[in-house]
């Protein structure tokens, strides 16, 4: 059996070029393991791979959903598991690639996804928000799910409202309920190799001051004014991620754009810190250092992978 590899590592820190250049030397096909990148029209801020890119090796799971319609990790879950089995047909090696750790946590441990929730609850709890703000929301989350709270920022509506949904539908918080989950660490089946890129602090705040640079510089600001013009909604899940809220509040006239460069770069840099902490506790990670040249760090995890599917032969 092919190898399944898995690349996690914080925004920034250049998970997709190894992908890209691990997919050349193995025959291998990437799966997006981000949130925001299986959406239209979100190609700047999702920084998404370029059209050179994609042509170099088949993608999935990218530029496929209209910015008005849902995704979950549920949904990534059985779409990302047939997609391995469909590689793996192929005669080629699946390369996940992301950096939304529930996405990879799905594929890997036995998160549960099949209540659907109610409807009912979700209305209530969005039409408070349109009406009070979100920080009226996110308070009423605090009231009964300080935890929960602390690790959501206000304007993520949906994962608030979904909080909120947990506590009237079982009458316990949703971080009770995914303690569990959160830190039980399934052992790896053998066919997998899961990589983790790091590096010192102040080289990952380098790289993502300047990719948000870059990302203003490309035209993150029209491509969400063109967003806003075709008739979407502010307050759709996709246009409140980061570097798309920030366009927004900018637009707005809210704040300069100098002042939403330094919020979008603090915020990036904060989202990074989160993803390495959910990450740097599961154990099952091999880390390799960003330093490291390209072509070393490629052959690393090729023979990672050579060694890997000699052991399950």
């Amino acid at each position: 059996m092919h190898p399944l590899v898995i690349i996690i590592g914080p925004t920034g820190i250049g998970k997709s070029a190894l992908g890209l250049a691990l997919a050349q030397k193995l025959g291998g096909e990437i799966i997006s393991g981000d949130s925001v990148q299986v959406y239209k029209k979100l190609d700047i801020g999702s920084a998404k791979p370029t059209s050179e890119e994609l042509e170099l090796v088949p993608h999935h799971l990218i530029d496929f959903l209209d910015p008005a319609e849902p995704f979950t990790a549920a949904q990534f879950k059985v779409m990302a598991t047939s997609l391995i089995e469909e590689i793996r047909g192929r005669g080629h090696v699946p390369i996940v690639v992301g950096g939304t750790g529930l996405y990879i946590r799905s594929l890997l441990d036995p998160y549960d996804f099949a209540q659907q929730g109610c409807e009912e609850i979700r209305t209530k709890w969005n039409e408070f928000a349109l009406l009070n703000g979100n920080e009226a929301l996110h308070e009423e989350l605090r009231k009964r799910d300080p935890d929960t709270a602390e690790q959501l920022h206000p304007n993520n509506v949906l994962r608030v409202v979904r909080a909120l949904e947990v506590y009237e539908l079982t009458g316990k918080t949703l971080s009770s309920q995914r303690q569990f989950n959160d830190y039980e660490y399934q052992p790896l089946d053998p066919s997998i190799v899961y990589i983790g890129l790091t590096a010192p602090r102040d080289l990952i705040y380098e790289r993502i001051n300047q990719r948000c640079v870059t990302m203003l510089s490309q035209g993150l600001l029209e491509e969400t004014l063109a967003l806003i013009s075709e008739g979407y909604p502010l307050s759709l899940k996709p246009l409140q991620s980061i570097g798309y809220r920030h366009a927004l509040w900018f637009l707005k006239g809210v704040v300069t754009k100098p002042e939403m460069l330094r919020l979008l770069q603090r915020d990036t840099r904060h989202f990074a810190k989160r993803q390495l902490t959910w990450f740097r506790r599961d154990p099952r990670i091999r880390w390799f250092d960003i330093k490291t040249d390209l072509n070393v760090l490629v052959e690393s995890v090729a023979q990672a992978c050579r060694a890997c599917q000699s052991r399950v032969k």
